[in-house]
């Protein structure tokens, strides 16, 4: 069961499992150090600044180089990230397509069962999977997201992201409505969230 105190503690990567396979991840990356960069919760509400609001953009536009992934339930924390991502192994557009830059940054409704009917119809047609991996999608991301945070804050040449990142297969749609539900609530919860740097345990 999504433990959210210990998710983002240690990697549960399984050693066989192939992250190209069509399914739904949970994912977590952090700010190297902790530092509270993308913004502050406010009332319970994430209030991004301009690096927020860029690594928020960059995370929509994975679809534009990656089309066979859905992007499903996000929020960029101060000093951290969680998303959920679906892997389909072909190009599936229509549940990306709802999102233009600049637009309100509220994931669209994320469906597993229709995510997944893409990669059966392409396997059983026969089709070979040109999916990228996980860690593919997710080194471009953090990568990308680095060199503009770092432009737009003058930092130039520092880490932005801690070296790793954390993730979960989402295994079922009871499980897809937990996770999605508690990256809603996240910012609510801040003041309880050992990644805030005031959170003093009590």
């Amino acid at each position: 069961m999504y433990n959210p105190d210990i998710h983002h503690r240690r990697s549960i990567r399984l050693r066989d499992f192939d992250y190209s396979a069509n399914g739904a991840y949970f994912v977590t990356i952090c700010v190297q150090g902790r530092e509270s960069l993308f913004g502050c919760v406010c009332d319970d509400g994430m209030v991004l600044n301009e690096a927020g609001r860029m690594v928020a953009e960059l995370w929509l536009r994975l679809t534009e180089k990656f089309p066979e992934i859905v992007l499903g339930e996000f929020m960029v924390m101060p000093n951290h990230f969680h998303g959920i991502i679906c892997i389909t192994k072909t190009v599936i557009r229509e549940f990306n397509n709802g999102y233009t830059v600049g637009a309100p940054l509220a994931a669209p409704a994320f469906d597993l069962q229709e995510c997944n009917k893409g990669a059966a119809i392409a396997e059983k047609q026969g089709a070979a999977s040109s999916a990228p991996t996980l860690g593919k999608i997710m080194r471009m991301f953090k990568s990308i997201s680095a060199i503009e945070v770092n432009r737009i804050q003058d930092r130039q040449g520092r880490p932005l992201w801690q070296r790793n990142y954390y993730e979960r297969i989402i295994r079922d749609e009871k499980e897809l409505a937990s996770t999605s539900e508690y990256i809603a609530l996240n910012p609510a919860r801040w003041a309880k969230d050992k990644e805030n740097p005031d959170y003093t345990g009590m």
